[in-house]
Parts: structure tokens; C-alpha cells; sequence
């Protein structure tokens, strides 16, 4: 485990870092006027220069990170020199010592980064975060091969489940609470966020990625649109030596354990199988000029969803219903319903890069880089207590190109430019179209949040939101960024523009009824009258429409800041950032002006809405941030800072409104969005400081304070019950509305401890642990920023119970991270996490609203999973030949101990728990059942009496992370030149 790096990081989206120092005598006087060069190692026409100041002090930013060879030259001074790693997003601090004429030189870089337990502090940036290395992505075990697993090293960081059926495998990673979708993204200098929901746009192989820093809190002015934090990426490039490697990994059922949450014994063990082919080569196409590296990863996974014994009874129990005849909905009679045991979920992934750079001159470098990402996944959205028939076909295409140049005016001034373009394709075709589904209560748990339907066709609507079976973006990004470093202060500032000529698709459409029964298929089978009398009740039909939603806007954000170095010592960064958007609120061409619904309440005089929203024009964000390291050594500093973040995220929840002005709609979809929309945004305010003891043990301490204003709810109005007309003789032509307002607001605290150290020659480790709360309010969802939150009661959107811990509110959480180095050559590496339980909130039979027990409603999110505890581990031997050559066969088990990880993925809704039917309809629970037929029951006398597990995830969503797999080990090997 060769180098995770795990200071704050400093400047720039941009994939590059800073070399900053100072050139001294013997005596420790400073020597101004001396010629500092930095060259590439393995691509010496990448370089720059620059000349120390009267105080000796020199700085040089947007170096693209690598290995370089320093060169220290002065009047009447032995040139000096060594070589120093650049890591993304760091400023790396230097001491040059030089000696007379003719004697030997030295130089000291602060802080050299070897290993894992080796910190780079820098001295002179308030950014919390941390960067994490290829060779980390290389050894440590990833479960999901997902590189954003291992950002869980950076303090600070905590894994979520992946948030969009539509971005296969793409792990998110959360931070102050939120889901992770709320943070920038971008991937060597392009923008990689995804605008419908947040999160990655594109995914990457983790043999692609050569570094990223991941900065948890605090950024420069130059980081917009984001109000958590930011990932700064960038991908592997090319050398004047060939190197590549080529790496397989397989897993198989027989070697994982068996899941007992979906596939619980006697069933047969669940089958499975992943198979990936990786390979990437680089080198230079005219050496000392161009260079090219390009790779490749094929994924091969056979996964499958074993049904469980109380699944399959009521699968059956349905199936002996339609053997009678009586599964019949609009004239379509259904006579046979096939059961299987297990249903296969085929997964294929085409993940591959290419990059090409090319130094023009000693002060103009280029690169260009592209990217496919292609994926079919057959059989998605099955779960464990839905059929076959419930499930689709997801076919995803990802194209992805970057054209970035880097321009030397002169020593002091830099221009960086980037053009971006990426487009996504998706389709979601359904394995069924009998023109209707069946929805049971056993089906209605956390195992299917693709829909509630037990049988017949997927319409992709969930209790929270409804995600599209048609996806279309493309985006382009124009960005140009200009540095200016020298004397006591290093400005820079810029302008980043990102048009969006499509963020388009559609929402199910078609003509369907949807049938909900108060009861499962087994209690219908000795009453078969009353399954005919509550399938005629439970239906509701929906008529055909036009599904379809677009969009055309644009973003602009400009910024300035400065790196002040008041002295040796103390450094202030200070910058402004300025961002907004231009047709947000436009789709298909129209305003909300044009909106049925604001129309029908206009002449109904009914002031729920006043006109359309508008795009914010006052996103002003001041940033400041300082860094003091008393004394000499460099081994302490301390950090604080403050700054505003906006960032507006909420297309997927705002579908249904954009629709609502299409005018081929025949039907009015009732949403609208408040008129008095203000952009989302968060303070940060954040303190800590870091010491190195010694060369070998530094630890670190951070608080980060996060206040969330403006953040997205929706307010479900209901004629006759809190929605009016002033006149009683119009009442009947009021229909239902949904508002959609930028009016939550939530809060953050955490601190952050880090620890690490080189225990010994053969062991390093990092340690982290973090205790934090996030709340925020909302109805039966606790979301920060990157959701729309529900509102209970509109009229009382600030009622009782309804603030409470956010979806992704940890309260404590420890990483273990570390390389041993036993005898015979083996190498043993762990990940290992333990966090407390999260929160989740259980909701009457409608989904409306939250439950009470014995009386008492229950506020957002008062129940509590179970705390997660996986560790995962890697052996491997390392056979070394040929000089550069090597070969690493390897092991790697995950969740080592096996231990039953739920997360907070328990049943929640009453409907599903084992309590009476008078308790379903009160959505108040006294009692729980102690038998199938509920005659017998228990009071209700603690909260975790009614933790019901609700089945395991699937994998439409990619695995999961917080409902961790059972214990699993996978074989490969790995050959590198």
C-alpha cells in the first residue's frame, strides 16, 4: 500500500498540484533570486520555472501530478536537486538547503510521501480532505472493484448505497450527512456530475484512475455547484518507459456464504458468479512528446435473486389464485404464473480509456482523453418479494472526452484550459405488458423500492419519487482557469460554462392499472370471493399519456481568490465565488406560465402559487480560509475557515412539473414549483489542526459545521381537505397539487480524528474515527439537499416530529486501513469499518405519513437498524523478475467474519410488519403478532420490537454497501511491466 495521502487538500478542481518552498543558506538566511526548475520525470518537456522572491520564498501551481526532479541554482551556490512527488489538489512544501560553491548539496522535502503512513502536511491550506493513489486502488479490496470505495480513508467520508437504478455500480460517497449525490465531481478537469440526480455521471475502471482527492469540507472559490464536498480526479497517462499491467479476478457461489437475509436456508444456495478482465498499456508514441495510455474492463457477473420460503408461499398462493381464473384485470385473463426458485440477473460492463498527451513546446502541454462506459443488466428490479414479470432490461451507454491545455505567459502566469463533452444514452424496457400489475402488502417492504408491485408490469414509481425509463444528457463544458504566483500572494481566477442542450427522458406512460390488496395471496386462497371483491375495489387506472420531460439550460460560474502568505507561517486564503443558471426552469420551450395547474388555480383565485420561478441571480460565495504552523519544523498547523456553497439539484424530483407545461399532455400532472425559488446552499465552518510526532506517527483532528438553507420540499395539497376555493360554488373544479419549495433547511456537526504511522518497517496503518449528527426535517424521508423532502401536513410544514436525523446520519464510525509485510514475501491488507446504526422511519399502509405506537406518533427517522461492522482483506505474493517485471497472485475475502450486516434496510411500512389488520388501518401499532395467523400477540413495550428485516437490496442498484454482502472471497492475479 504505497501512497494514501490524507492532508487537506489545496487548490483547484483542476487534476494538479503545487510545489512551494523556500531556499536558504547553511546560516538558514534566505537566498532570493534563485532559478528553481521542475521537470517530469518520465516526460522531461513537462516542466516549469520559477525564481525565488527578496524573502526566498517561490511557488508553483497546476503542476499535472507525477514525480519530479527539482533544480536549485543561485550565484555563488552548488546546484541542488532531488526529486519530489506532486500529488492532485496539494501543495507540496519544500525546504532547499544550499551549500558554497563546490560542496556537497541538500534538499529537504517537508514531509515525502512513501507509504500509506507517511503525511504531506501542507502548511498552508484550510481544505479538509484527502487523496488517495493507484497503488491504493490497486491493493486494497474492493468488494464492487468501485474506486470510490476507497475514499473511505479520507476522514470525513462515509459509504451509501447506490442512489440511481440508472447508474449501475457507481458507488456514492456521503458527506455531512447527505447521500453523496450533493458533491462535485470531475474527472481530469471535466465535469463528471450527473444533473438529473446527482452523483457520478460516468463511471470509471478503478485501473483508469492514477489519483483523486476527495475534499470533504472547505473548498477554494474555484469548487462550485456542490454543498457538501468535491472529487478531484485524474487519469493515467502515459511515460517515455512502456509500463501496463493486465489483472482477472473471479468470484463464485462457492466461495461466498450463503445471504441469510434472501436466501435463507433450505433453499438452494443462491448462485452466482463475477468475472473481471482488466489490461491497460502506456507509452510514448514519439518519446519526449506524445505519450498514450489506454485500458480496459470487461465485466462478467451472473448474479441472481433467490427467492426465500415466505416469498415463494405467497408467489404460489398466487399462482393457484390464477389456476382459478380470477386474476383478470380489463378483459386480461392471467391462468398461469410460473414460480421460480431464483431469477438470473445477467450483468455486462465495457468500461474503456484512452488518453493521448502531447507536449507542443516547454511552455504548452495538451492532452486529450476518452471514455466509454456501456452496460446491459437483464432482469433489473427484481427483488425478493416481486416476480419476474416486475423486472427489465436496463441498456446504458456512457461517452466521455476531455481536450484540456496547459499555457506558461510566463515564470508567474498560467492559463489552463478545459473542454469537456460527455452524453448518456439509457433505455428501461419492461419484461412484462399485460396492461396491469398486482400489488400485495408482503411485497410493500425496504427489498422493493423499485415499485410496489408483486406481479404483472413494472410502472418504476416508488413511495419516494419515480425514476425514468429513458435517459438522455449531453453536456458541453467550456472552462479557463489563470494563475498568477509570485512575491507573498498566489491569485488566481477564472470562468467555468457548462451548456446542456439535452437532460431529457421519460416517466412511464402507458395505460395501466395498478391493483392494491389489504391482503396477502395466502389469506385469499380460503376466501377467494374476497380477493374477486378487492381486486375490483383496489383498482385504479391510469390513462395513457405523455411521459416525456426536457430540458435546455445553461450554468456559469466565475471566481477569484488568493493564497496570501502574510508570513513563513501564516497563510489566508480569500476568494468570492459567483454562480447561476440561465433556463433552469424552462422544458419543452415553456415557462410555468403555460402550467395547467397554475392556470386552473389562477381562475380559481386560489393564492397557492404566484407566477413562475425564476433562475437565481444571488449565489454569491465568499470563501476564506487560514492555515497557521508555528515554529520552524513544519510539523504543526492549524486550520479554520468559512465559506457559502450553492448548488441547485432536484430535476428528478421536480420530473412531474417540468412535464406539467408539455401541451401534447392530455393529462394534468397537478405539480408546480414555488414562484419563490432561492438556490440551495450550505455554510461551512470548519477548525482543526495536524502534528506529526515524527517521521513515522502524525495524527490530526478536524470539526466541520455544516447549516443547509433552502433545500427542496414538496407539499402535497388535497381538495376539500387543506385546499380551497374562496368561492364554495367552485369547490368541485379543485384538484390536488403539489408545490414544490426551496424552504428546509438542516444541520451538520462532526469531528474528525486521524491517525497514522509507520508502526514498524513492516507494518503501516491509518486509523479514523469520526462522530457527527445530521438532522434536518421532512415526513417519512430525512434527506440533505440532493432530495425532495415530504411534508406531513402543509399547512404546519414545521410541525412537531418532523426534524430528526437525515437517511445517512452516523453517529460514530471507525477505518482501519494497513499493509503488513509478513515473512516469505506475503503481503496482507485490510479495510476494515464499523459504524452505529442508521436511521429509518416506518409509515402507515398509504406511505402518507409516519406511524404512532401505543398512541404516541413516531417522529422522522426514530428507528434505528443496526450498527455495521465488515472486515475485508487481501493476500497477496508478489513475484518480482526481469527488473521491472512482476506477477501478484492474490486472495481477497470480504466480510471475513461473516457477520449479518441489515444496515438500516428493515421493513418500513405497517403494512408489512406482523401486527393486526385494526393496527394496519389505525397506522397505530399496540401489538405484534407471535404467529402467522395473529392470534396470539404481544404489547408493544420497545421501538426495536416492530425491526422487522425487510430483505436484502439487489443488485439493479449495483451491491450494496451499507447492507453489507455475506462473507465472500475472491481469486486473482495481477501482472505489471
Amino acid at each position: 500500500m504505497a501512497e494514501v495521502f490524507l492532508a487537506p487538500p489545496s487548490p483547484a478542481q483542476n487534476p494538479t498540484g503545487s510545489l512551494r518552498g523556500v531556499v536558504q543558506d547553511a546560516s538558514r538566511a534566505r537566498v532570493p533570486g534563485a532559478t528553481i526548475t521542475a521537470h517530469a520525470v518520465e516526460s522531461s518537456s513537462i516542466g516549469r520555472e520559477a525564481t525565488a522572491d527578496d524573502r526566498g520564498e517561490f511557488r508553483m501551481d497546476d503542476l499535472p501530478s507525477g514525480t519530479y526532479r527539482v533544480v536549485v541554482k543561485a550565484k555563488g551556490f552548488a546546484e541542488a536537486s532531488s526529486e519530489v512527488n506532486i500529488i492532485v489538489s496539494f501543495v507540496r512544501e519544500m525546504t532547499v538547503t544550499l551549500s558554497p560553491a563546490a560542496v556537497q548539496e541538500t534538499v529537504n522535502v517537508q514531509a515525502q510521501a512513501s507509504s500509506i503512513a507517511t503525511e504531506p502536511i501542507d502548511t498552508s491550506s484550510a481544505i479538509h480532505g484527502g487523496a488517495v493513489m493507484a497503488q491504493d486502488l490497486r491493493t486494497i479490496p474492493l468488494a464492487a472493484r468501485s474506486f470510490a470505495n476507497i475514499a473511505y480513508l479520507v476522514p470525513g467520508t462515509e459509504p451509501v448505497e447506490p442512489s440511481d437504478p440508472t447508474k449501475a455500480r457507481i458507488t456514492a460517497v456521503s458527506t455531512g450527512g447527505s447521500s453523496g449525490l450533493n458533491n462535485e465531481l470531475s474527472v481530469d478537469g471535466g465535469d463528471n456530475s450527473d444533473d438529473w440526480i446527482g452523483g457520478f455521471l460516468q463511471n470509471f475502471s478503478p485501473d483508469d484512475i492514477q489519483e483523486f482527492a476527495f475534499r470533504t469540507a472547505q473548498m477554494d472559490a474555484d469548487t462550485g455547484r456542490t454543498t457538501a464536498g468535491s472529487v478531484v480526479i485524474t487519469t493515467k497517462r502515459g511515460t517515455n518507459a512502456w509500463h501496463g499491467d493486465m489483472a482477472f479476478y473471479d468470484r463464485d457461489a462457492a466461495l461466498n456464504a450463503r445471504f441469510p437475509i434472501d436466501n435463507p436456508a433450505p433453499n438452494p444456495k443462491q448462485p452466482f458468479s463475477r468475472q473481471n478482465y482488466v489490461g491497460g498499456v502506456g507509452g510514448p508514441v514519439v518519446k519526449g512528446k506524445v505519450w498514450f495510455f489506454s485500458s480496459v474492463e470487461y465485466v462478467h457477473e451472473d448474479a441472481s435473486i433467490a427467492y426465500s420460503p415466505a416469498s415463494l408461499a405467497q408467489f404460489n398462493a398466487l399462482a393457484q389464485l390464477a389456476v382459478q381464473g380470477l386474476v383478470s384485470v380489463n378483459g386480461t385473463t392471467v391462468t398461469s404464473i410460473p414460480v421460480p426458485t431464483s431469477v438470473s440477473v445477467p450483468f455486462r460492463d465495457y468500461l474503456a480509456t484512452t488518453r493521448f498527451d502531447w507536449a507542443q513546446s516547454t511552455r504548452s502541454q495538451w492532452f486529450l482523453r476518452a471514455a466509454i462506459d456501456n452496460y446491459i443488466t437483464r432482469n433489473a428490479l427484481v427483488q425478493q418479494a416481486t416476480l419476474p414479470s416486475t423486472g427489465a432490461e436496463s441498456h446504458n451507454n456512457y461517452m466521455n472526452m476531455v481536450i484540456s491545455n496547459q499555457f506558461t505567459f510566463s515564470p508567474t502566469w498560467l492559463g489552463s484550459f478545459v473542454f469537456d463533452a460527455s452524453a448518456l444514452h439509457l433505455t428501461e424496457a419492461r419484461n412484462s405488458d399485460l396492461g396491469f400489475a398486482l400489488a400485495f402488502p408482503f411485497s410493500s417492504t425496504s427489498s422493493t423500492i423499485s415499485g410496489l408491485e408483486t406481479f404483472g408490469d413494472n410502472q418504476f414509481v416508488t413511495a419516494i419519487t419515480a425514476f425514468p425509463i429513458l435517459r438522455n444528457q449531453e453536456k458541453y463544458q467550456f472552462r479557463y482557469d489563470v494563475s498568477h504566483a509570485t512575491g507573498r500572494h498566489a491569485p488566481r481566477f477564472g470562468f467555468d460554462f457548462i451548456h446542456e442542450p439535452v437532460l431529457s427522458g421519460a416517466l412511464t406512460a402507458n395505460a395501466e392499472t395498478l391493483v392494491t390488496f389489504p391482503q396477502d395471496p395466502i389469506s385469499y386462497l380460503t376466501n377467494p370471493a374476497q380477493f374477486t371483491q378487492d381486486l375490483i375495489a383496489g383498482s385504479v387506472f391510469t390513462p395513457a399519456r405523455d411521459g416525456s420531460f426536457s430540458q435546455n439550460f445553461q450554468r456559469l460560474g466565475l471566481y477569484a481568490e488568493d493564497s496570501w502568505r502574510v508570513s513563513s507561517r501564516f497563510t489566508v486564503n480569500y476568494g468570492l465565488r459567483y454562480d447561476t443558471t440561465f433556463g433552469l426552469f424552462i422544458a419543452e420551450g415553456r415557462s410555468q406560465l403555460q402550467n395547467p395547474t397554475l392556470l386552473a388555480l389562477e381562475a380559481l383565485q386560489i393564492p397557492l402559487v404566484n407566477g413562475a420561478p425564476h433562475d437565481f441571480r444571488k449565489a454569491f460565495a465568499p470563501r476564506i480560509g487560514i492555515a497557521y504552523s508555528p515554529g520552524r519544523s513544519g510539523s504543526t498547523v492549524f486550520r479554520a475557515g468559512f465559506g457559502l456553497f450553492f448548488n441547485d439539484l432536484a430535476q428528478n424530483g421536480w420530473v412531474t412539473a417540468f412535464q406539467a407545461v408539455n401541451s401534447v399532455h392530455a393529462v394534468d400532472t397537478g405539480a408546480i414549483i414555488d414562484s419563490r425559488y432561492k438556490t440551495p446552499y450550505a455554510v461551512h465552518a470548519t477548525a482543526g489542526f495536524e502534528h506529526a510526532f515524527n517521521s513515522k506517527w502524525m495524527m490530526s483532528a478536524d470539526y466541520t459545521h455544516e447549516e443547509g438553507n433552502h433545500g427542496y420540499r414538496r407539499y402535497d395539497y388535497t381538495a376539500g381537505l387543506n385546499l380551497f376555493s374562496p368561492d364554495p360554488n367552485n369547490q368541485d373544479l379543485v384538484s390536488d397539487v403539489s408545490v414544490f419549495r426551496s424552504d428546509n433547511r438542516s444541520s451538520y456537526n462532526g469531528l474528525m480524528l486521524h491517525l497514522q504511522g509507520n508502526v514498524s518497517r513492516r507494518f503501516n496503518l491509518v486509523a479514523n474515527y469520526m462522530v457527527s449528527r445530521a438532522e434536518t426535517w421532512g415526513c417519512v424521508l430525512g434527506e440533505l439537499f440532493d432530495y425532495v423532502n415530504g411534508v406531513c401536513d402543509p399547512l404546519n410544514p414545521f410541525g412537531k416530529g418532523d426534524y430528526g436525523p437525515s437517511g445517512e446520519d452516523v453517529t460514530h464510525r471507525f477505518v482501519l486501513a494497513g499493509t503488513l509485510h509478513v515473512p516469505g514475501g506475503f503481503e496482507l491488507t485490510t479495510l476494515t469499518q464499523a459504524e452505529g446504526a442508521r436511521p429509518f422511519t416506518i409509515t402507515t399502509s398509504d406511505n402518507s405519513n409516519r406511524i404512532s405506537v401505543n398512541g404516541v406518533p413516531t417522529t422522522l427517522d426514530e428507528f434505528r437498524g443496526t450498527p455495521y461492522i465488515q472486515a475485508d482483506m487481501r493476500v497477496s505474493r508478489p513475484i518480482n523478475f526481469h527488473e521491472r517485471w512482476s506477477v501478484i497472485p492474490f486472495i481477497e475475502f470480504f466480510n471475513l467474519f461473516n457477520r449479518n450486516n441489515p444496515g438500516a434496510n428493515f421493513v418500513t411500512n405497517i403494512a408489512a410488519l406482523p401486527v393486526s389488520a385494526s393496527n394496519i388501518a389505525s397506522g397505530n401499532v399496540t401489538q405484534i403478532c407471535t404467529n402467522a395467523a395473529c392470534t396470539s400477540t404481544q404489547p408493544i413495550a420497545s421501538l426495536n420490537q416492530l425491526r422487522v428485516p425487510g430483505g436484502a437490496l439487489g443488485d439493479f442498484f449495483g451491491p450494496g454497501t451499507t447492507v453489507g454482502i455475506p462473507f465472500a472471497a475472491q481469486v486473482g492475479v495481477r501482472v505489471t511491466f
